[in-house]
């Protein structure tokens, strides 16, 4: 069943139509978190592409059954061999259980914050071991995986000779420890091979009962696990960061692939761009995380994020902002209010025929919503604007009928805020940050930025 929606294959390095391969629903698999830290906003760009997809497709009128996962166990850092909720739970001294509950529900608070509809499922790593075991073996069924000299399970990278079809790396031009692998010590058969099942050795936490040994999956095994088994041997759509696409989504094909006689298990794979913030790559220690916390902090719209994103292509890296966040806050709140003022037209029906085909190619969003900021401007009836900013907003999902609910200043807060912008005019800051501490002792945060100060 053809979609109508085209999007850029990255295997195929080409836009394609997304199809369903049962004639029903169309199957989607987006890789989740790591829930040892809070998702920056990063990360919920690669969620929102999901969201994003799911809409379009519901909007288009088609069914979509979405499945992400959740990884509490088995995720590798990228420079030790360590498993990053061990790390956590050894920072925090914590349970590595505790830690994983506790993230896992902040990461749905983020998603609902940011208006993300919910996947039919979220299976958790560490309660889907026994599907991952039972893959592990079939691979080694049909030779396609070993046990090694230190008791781990390894893929044997050589018996898929399409390896490198997503990427373009080629077997022979990986070298020994290449980023994200290790070298075992000669426990390989080929130094690209890779763990689907960890020796446990002295390893005494987050670990299982398995046909070679206590120990705990590699990262990749998961994600094939899980897809094909809620999914089935057809996955029509799978979604994840560009940082993916190499050595995860490489290996997890290999494994899928292998285990179904090398019939491709994903008919598509799309990737989210990288976003940098304020020019720079976001890392722990450059110290510019930026978390939707951040933004609330701030008194930010969290669906100031999703608009401003959206004015994006999802394939192009983009440079995110203070001042696009801002900007974006304000445009969510001035259309709010317009909208409640076309509601009192007579209602009619939306024409979004110029805004679909926009949406089927490749999800343009950012011409959508300069379609909308048009519409905004122009001599249209406001039954007109109504309906069609209402009919969007299913795709765009900013919650647009929301009221805005004005908040009053007190006499004290309004002459604290008119002094300081006096001060700030008057190149006084030590008075200005003088004014700004009393303000945020009576609960009010002052923001300054190139038009002025903001509450």
């Amino acid at each position: 069943m053809k979609t109508g929606l085209f999007l850029n294959d990255t295997k195929a390095r080409t836009l394609l139509e997304v199809e369903s391969s049962n004639e029903s629903a169309i199957r989607i698999y987006c890789c989740g978190p790591t829930v040892y830290r809070d998702a920056h906003v990063g990360n919920l760009r690669t969620f929102l592409l999901s969201d994003l997809i799911v809409r379009t497709l519901n909007f288009l009128g088609h069914q979509t059954t979405l499945v992400q996962n959740i990884t509490d166990v088995g995720h590798m850092s990228e420079d030790l061999e360590e498993d990053k909720m061990l790390a956590q739970s050894a920072l925090e001294r914590r349970d590595p259980f505790a830690i994983a509950r506790e993230y896992e529900e902040r990461f749905h608070v983020d998603l609902a914050r940011l208006n993300i509809t919910k996947a039919k499922r979220y299976p958790r790593a560490s309660e889907s071991i026994e599907m991952m075991q039972t893959l592990i073996s079939h691979l080694i069924d049909i030779d396609c995986a070993y046990v090694g000299e230190d008791g781990s399970v390894y893929f044997a990278a050589e018996s898929f000779p399409t390896y490198g079809a997503i990427s373009g790396n080629r077997l022979e031009d990986l070298k020994p420890g290449h980023k994200y692998e290790f070298t075992e010590g000669g426990a390989k058969r080929f130094h690209a091979d890779w763990a689907l099942w960890k020796a446990a050795g002295k390893r005494t936490e987050m670990i299982w009962p398995s046909p070679w040994g206590e120990g705990f999956p590699g990262w990749h095994i998961e994600c094939s696990a899980m897809s094909m088994h809620f999914l089935g041997e057809t996955v029509d759509l799978h979604i994840g960061g560009i940082d993916l696409r190499f050595p995860h989504h490489e290996n997890e094909r290999a494994q899928s692939n292998a285990s179904i006689h090398n019939r491709e298990l994903v008919s598509m794979w799309v990737h989210g761009e990288h976003l940098l913030f304020e020019g720079r790559k976001m890392s722990k220690s450059a110290g510019n995380v930026v978390l939707l916390a951040d933004l609330i902090a701030r008194g930010l719209d969290p669906l100031a994020l999703r608009l401003a994103l959206m004015e994006n292509r999802y394939r192009s890296q983009m440079d995110l902002t203070w001042s696009a966040l801002e900007a974006a806050d304000k445009t969510i709140t001035r259309w709010r209010k317009n909208i409640a003022e076309w509601s009192t037209a007579p209602q009619c029906d939306a024409d979004t025929s110029e805004y679909s085909a926009h949406l089927c190619n490749d999800l343009d969003l950012p011409k959508v919503i300069l379609l909308l900021r048009a519409l905004e401007k122009s001599g249209a009836s406001a039954s007109e604007k109504y309906a069609t900013f209402v009919a969007m907003d299913s795709v765009l999902g900013l919650d647009l009928q929301r009221p805005v609910v004005e908040e009053e200043l007190s006499a004290q807060a309004r002459e604290l805020l008119d002094a300081r912008a006096e001060a700030r005019a008057n190149k006084n800051f030590a008075l200005s940050d003088e004014l700004r501490a009393k303000l945020h002792a009576i609960g009010i945060d002052v923001l300054d930025t190139p038009t002025g100060q903001s509450w």
